[in-house]
């Protein structure tokens, strides 16, 4: 199978579902004469996109930011963390749990507090992005540093390496491909953490501009903010997709010997 077969193999079943799902909303919305107020077409929320595009660039970059610094920040204090807990059991046997059971706290809960605590500037909402993408990162990245490959641990023990020189050699190379799966996940839920925040009290951002329109009843304009939100979604998660390829070539290789191994 060629490259180009495989690529429409895997995106055109998905691509036409999509289609058909449109299709099938355009027409029982046309059919059953359903109120744009309760559930605008497609094509009505289409035109709200086209007529909120020129107008909400400052919205988009704001929301932009504040998904990408806090995905940073995630990023950074979650490799951190993942590292502590697997160099030091103590922390695993202590602060791992407490992390587990602290994601039973939705963040729209804690975003008003931030607000109250922190303002209505961009760092509250940086906070909540962080905090949300906070945990896959450190589950994923823990996971794969506590269960490398223990022989070749022995193996630089052997050679009189500490254990500085098994993470540094074994364990941070092998588990850079289950931190990237979690900033990946993270990434999916940067953009939705901005817009919770935006929701509590902002100047701009998409989360405004959802909130407006809710309150003026064009439930158009929100679905249509919705898609930019899926579209920037999307753009971070392969932008952070691309960094992953380059940063852990092996994967991509795997990946392709195993695709050629399947077809």
């Amino acid at each position: 199978m060629t490259p180009v077969l495989r690529r429409v193999r895997t995106v055109g079943p998905p691509v036409l579902f999509f289609v058909l799902v449109l299709a099938g909303w355009e027409i029982y919305v046309r059919a059953r004469g359903v109120a744009d107020y309760v559930l605008p077409p497609p094509s009505k929320v289409g035109s709200a996109l086209f007529d909120m595009a020129p107008h909400i660039g400052a919205d988009v970059q704001a929301t932009i930011t504040e998904a990408v610094i806090g995905l940073l920040l995630a990023a950074v204090a979650g490799a951190a963390f993942a590292l502590l807990i697997a160099a030091w059991p103590f922390a695993r046997r202590s602060v791992y749990p407490l992390l587990v059971v602290s994601q039973t706290i939705p963040a729209i809960v804690l975003a008003p507090i931030f607000v109250v605590w922190l303002g209505f500037g961009l760092f509250p909402k940086v906070v909540v992005v962080a905090l949300v993408g906070f945990f896959p990162i450190v589950v994923s990245s823990v996971d794969a540093l506590v269960n490398a490959d223990r022989e070749r641990i022995d193996l630089v023990r052997s050679f009189g390496g500490g254990r500085f020189e098994g993470l540094r050699l074994v364990q941070v190379p092998s588990a850079l491909p289950a931190f990237f799966a979690g900033v990946k996940i993270a990434a999916t839920y940067a953009v939705i953490g901005a817009v919770i925040g935006e929701w509590m009290g902002t100047t701009k951002g998409l989360g405004l501009v959802m909130t407006r329109a809710s309150r003026a009843y064009r439930l158009d304009r929100v679905l249509a903010a919705v898609v930019v939100v899926a579209l920037v979604s999307l753009a971070l998660f392969a932008i952070v997709s691309l960094i992953a390829r380059i940063a852990t070539p092996w994967t991509a290789v795997n990946a392709s010997n195993n695709s050629e191994e399947a077809s």
